[in-house]
């Protein structure tokens, strides 16, 4: 996702909020046109203490309203340690990016009229770029980091980063200085470089994101769109922003104006510490419409220490598949009130199955703590490999107590376990249409596994058919889906389905609780039975 030669912007590949407007990522990379303008007619900043921290020096004069008189004491003091990152790539002819595909390796076509001389002109351009003899390319991009320590350490985001060739960094008096990948982490999209000066560099610290309550003043400060030291007001709108991101979304969301080459620059709250990093903002068209979401200090540090000392991340893991749990699914369940985090599926040998967790489980607290689904990764993952920790679990109507260890996160790409035996499902069990959930079902078969690619494994009822604006078509659900629980029951044949279905209404439920192995893994998924809104 970069920015290189024409300023045609791309859409953030991790996240669609809605029809008219698009994530993109905050800062990605400005074009290298406008590098020149940004250090043009800049003068001198401030001078400052070398190797002193940045944090350090007159408070913010506050009015008689509480809204300040002016920033520019603060601006004065934080500017020196907020750089400029600079990176370049050398492209190949016919290269593809094995992650982002081959439209992330450089200039995209703009939309011309169909047929028209400017769209063959750029599609032959283009196809001449991109033919596997082609002489190699240089891409250069923008982005903002800030200073942690005297010594050099610069802390900025994974994607600005990711992929280059060279790094070089631009202090804020144009001192240049080449740059070193210390470490980088991909799930939280942070990084770690290093620079050598021959004098202790300005520097700033990590507050504590806690404290920023909504509607407190911040500041921001990066080079968008290559317009170095650039420095932007707001407040925080919110907190605990999910951007479908990354399973660690915790995002502080400002209105502070955050654009495309803001990209790994500091939030600053008003006594001039660090509590956030920003990195993505929601735009219909790439420039700010005063939503950006920064990732906060108290999850940002102990990942730039860790990075910063091993050069990796080792982050706690129980090994199980969660999601909220929704008044829908607590319906399902019998659960009161709607809360925690519900277990979709265990990883086998993990720490949650050697402590026996199961699927169905609600996970309502962490070491006395309540929690709610979406925040138990990250809980998770800050705890370190080895230690135990107290799981306050419901199940079927009780509450227990499960102790667990915590394991370490393996890699992204891990080897698939042994397959057990292919156990096939009765052929004499006919399929069944459950129209008052909006779908048919079958039992899984050869033909069946081979029609809708389902693995030797898989065991459950494969969805067949699914009717359009039923209660299923509105939940996602396709045919190869496949049906393997129903109210925490596994089912094997479409007749244990129903019967599945039917107990829950004689039971009067409001709704009943499928678990759905789909091309995204395994998801509880609850259907109205008392003729309530789907």
């Amino acid at each position: 996702m970069r920015l290189p030669g024409l300023p045609v912007p791309r859409p953030f590949p991790v996240l669609s909020l809605s029809a008219a407007g698009v994530l993109w990522a905050a800062t990605l990379w400005a074009a290298t046109a406008l590098a020149p303008v940004a250090r043009a007619e800049q003068g001198a900043p401030p001078a400052a203490t070398p190797g002193a921290a940045a944090t350090t020096g007159p408070a913010v004069t506050m009015g008689t309203h509480g809204v300040p008189d002016s920033f520019a004491d603060l601006a004065d003091r934080l500017l020196p340690a907020v750089v400029n990152i600079s990176t370049t790539q050398t492209l190949k002819g016919g290269d593809s990016d094995d992650e982002d595909g081959p439209e992330e390796q450089g200039p995209q076509i703009p939309d011309f009229p169909r047929g028209s001389p400017f769209e063959k002109f750029f599609h032959d351009f283009m196809n001449r770029q991109n033919a596997p003899n082609s002489p190699p390319r240089r891409m250069q991009a923008l982005g903002s980091g800030f200073i942690i320590s005297a010594d050099g350490y610069i802390a900025t985001n994974n994607h600005v980063i990711r992929h280059a060739d060279k790094i070089t960094v631009t202090l804020q008096d144009n001192t240049v200085l080449p740059a070193k990948l210390i470490g980088h982490d991909e799930r939280t999209d942070l990084a770690v470089l290093k620079v050598t000066s021959p004098t202790p560099l300005p520097f700033v610290s990590f507050g504590d994101s806690d404290t920023a309550r909504v509607g407190n003043w911040v500041l921001a400060i990066g080079n968008p769109f290559g317009l170095s030291g650039t420095v932007t007001a707001g407040i925080v709108s919110s907190r605990s922003r999910n951007i479908d991101q990354g399973p660690y979304d915790d995002f502080i969301q400002t209105d502070a104006a955050i654009n495309k080459g803001n990209s790994g620059g500091p939030l600053f709250d008003l006594n001039g510490a660090v509590i956030g990093v920003n990195t993505a903002i929601y735009s219909p068209s790439g420039g700010s419409v005063g939503i950006g979401f920064s990732i906060p200090s108290n999850e940002a540090k102990g990942i730039i220490d860790q990075l910063r000392k091993t050069g990796k991340v080792s982050r706690g893991w129980i090994g199980v598949r969660i999601q909220d749990v929704t008044q829908d699914i607590a319906d399902g369940l019998g659960l009161r009130p709607a809360k925690g985090a519900l277990v979709a599926g265990v990883e086998p040998k993990g720490p949650a199955a050697k402590a026996q967790l199961t699927t169905g489980d609600v996970i309502q607290q962490l070491n006395g703590k309540v929690i709610e689904g979406r925040a138990l990764p990250r809980l998770i993952a800050d705890l370190p490999v080895g230690s135990q920790a107290r799981l306050t679990v419901w199940r079927k109507g009780k509450d227990i107590d499960v102790p667990v260890t915590i394991g370490a996160l393996p890699p992204s790409k891990t080897d698939p376990d042994e397959k057990p035996a292919r156990q096939e499902a009765p052929k004499s069990d006919k399929a069944v249409d459950l129209g008052l959930l909006g779908f048919r079902a079958a039992s899984i078969t050869e033909e069946t596994r081979k029609k809708f690619h389902l693995s030797d494994d898989q065991k459950g009822v494969v969805v067949t058919d699914v009717t359009d604006g039923g209660p299923a078509a509105d939940r996602g659900m396709k045919p190869g889906d496949v049906v393997t629980e129903v109210q925490q029951t596994a089912v094997n044949s479409p007749a244990e389905l129903r019967k599945g279905v039917e107990t829950a209404q004689k039971e009067k439920r409001h709704s009943v609780l499928l678990l759905v192995h789909d091309m995204d893994g395994l998801r509880w998924v609850p259907f109205p039975l008392d003729g309530g809104a789907r």
